[in-house]
């Protein structure tokens, strides 16, 4: 530990990416509103015709929601690629550096997994942005779905490369992994980079009327969902073990909830292939079994998300890490649970709850569930402020904690 005058960021960790990762998941929770409250008949998703109808035609209160939106989206998209291109460059930067080869050396090497992370939630964040802001983009859709599996194929393939010398080093010297340095689920981040990957792989399955694109996307997106569940049961089960004796490492306590945002991502590539399937292939889902489905994933991440807030309260994090005056960049992992609790209610509340029947659109109910929705993204963005504030301020002072 060392007390330093300069910004936090500026003694680089991979981890960082994941403030990009943060501000583009909060973009999908702006888009919530428009997918799930602007009618986009005909069409999986809403495009820049469906909104602006919407916006002509609708109440003041519909109004205001996709204003709130649009420009929730602009800025959310702006700081996902403003910290992305800002952790490019000092990754760059910092691949030249002792700290790096120590790094590659360790039990973090896994860190490395969130440019893979990062890069995915960008590209779906970008089509978002296509969607929202593109008059005419759903016209020429069908020839950028083969290009989007291509850009997160090649996503796919770092992925694995990155997974591939961090296993290769471990499973094949033998003594160098630390398993008492395991003291957490920071070793799921690979899991979380495929996962990510899988959904946007998945995308082309919901949205594509060509038979062969939709297949393709199913199949990748499969591929690429079943290796991130592997990995994550893996992972998990060996950081218990090792938490179980050892306790968990206090600075990577926002790790025990990463989890959450990984159920809501592969809930999302299961309901995209689902309704792939059924669209372009004749399958077919009763709706309270995708409400089923959505409320076991949903029981998962509020397990983990309460064993991790018993953690670090009982630890203290918030007070030290967030609150008080030191930093660490694992504190942006944080963000994650919230936002993937955000989206995931939205999708139940009007793909489960609404499709099955059990509550009314824009019913009293409705809005009180959303509403939940609505409190852990506005309390996400808070926390990005807070942590922007923290890590990238000038003049930033504290002490900094490297991540494991």
């Amino acid at each position: 530990m060392s007390t330093q005058t300069k910004r936090p960021a500026d003694t680089y960790s991979p981890l960082y990416f994941l403030a990009s990762l943060g501000a583009g998941g909060l973009s999908v929770t702006f888009f919530m509103y428009l997918m799930f409250w602007v009618p986009h008949p005909r069409k999986p998703v809403p495009t820049f015709e469906d909104i602006s109808a919407a916006f002509a035609t609708g109440n003041t209160p519909m109004q205001i929601a996709i204003v709130i939106a649009v420009i929730g989206i602009a800025a959310m998209v702006f700081l996902n690629l403003k910290y992305l291109i800002w952790n490019l460059t000092a990754y760059k930067a910092f691949k030249q550096t002792d700290a790096y080869v120590a790094l590659r050396n360790s039990n973090a090497e896994s860190t490395l997994l969130a440019m893979p992370l990062a890069m995915a939630m960008t590209v779906n964040g970008l089509f978002i942005v296509g969607l929202v802001y593109v008059p005419g983009l759903w016209g020429i859709v069908e020839y950028l779905f083969p290009m989007a599996l291509v850009a997160f194929a090649l996503i796919g393939f770092l992925a694995f490369k990155m997974i591939a010398d961090f296993l290769g080093r471990i499973l094949t010297q033998g003594g160098i992994f630390d398993v008492t340095a395991n003291n957490s689920f920071a070793q799921m981040l690979p899991a979380f980079a495929l996962s990510m990957v899988a959904v946007g792989l998945s995308a082309p399955a919901a949205m594509s009327h060509s038979t062969l694109t939709a297949g393709l996307s199913l199949i990748l997106s499969t591929f690429m969902g079943t290796a991130a569940i592997v990995y994550a049961l893996v992972a998990i089960f060996t950081a218990f073990n090792s938490m179980l004796h050892h306790g968990t490492a206090k600075e990577a306590g926002p790790t025990l909830m990463v989890v959450v945002p990984i159920m809501t991502i592969l809930g999302i590539m299961f309901l995209r292939q689902d309704h792939g399937l059924h669209e372009t292939f004749g399958a077919h889902t009763a709706k309270v079994d995708t409400m089923m489905m959505l409320a076991r994933l949903l029981t998962v991440q509020i397990l983990f998300a309460l064993l991790g807030m018993l953690v670090l309260r009982r630890q203290g994090y918030f007070t030290d890490f967030v609150l008080g005056s030191k930093t660490s960049p694992g504190s942006y992992a944080l963000v994650c649970p919230g936002v993937a609790l955000a989206v995931m209610i939205h999708f139940f509340t009007n793909k489960g709850l609404v499709g099955a029947g059990l509550i009314e659109k824009f019913s009293p109910s409705f809005w009180l569930i959303t509403a939940i929705a609505l409190a852990f993204q506005f309390a996400m963005i808070a926390l990005v402020m807070r942590l922007n504030r923290q890590h990238f301020g000038k003049q930033a002072q504290g002490t900094a904690v490297p991540a494991e």
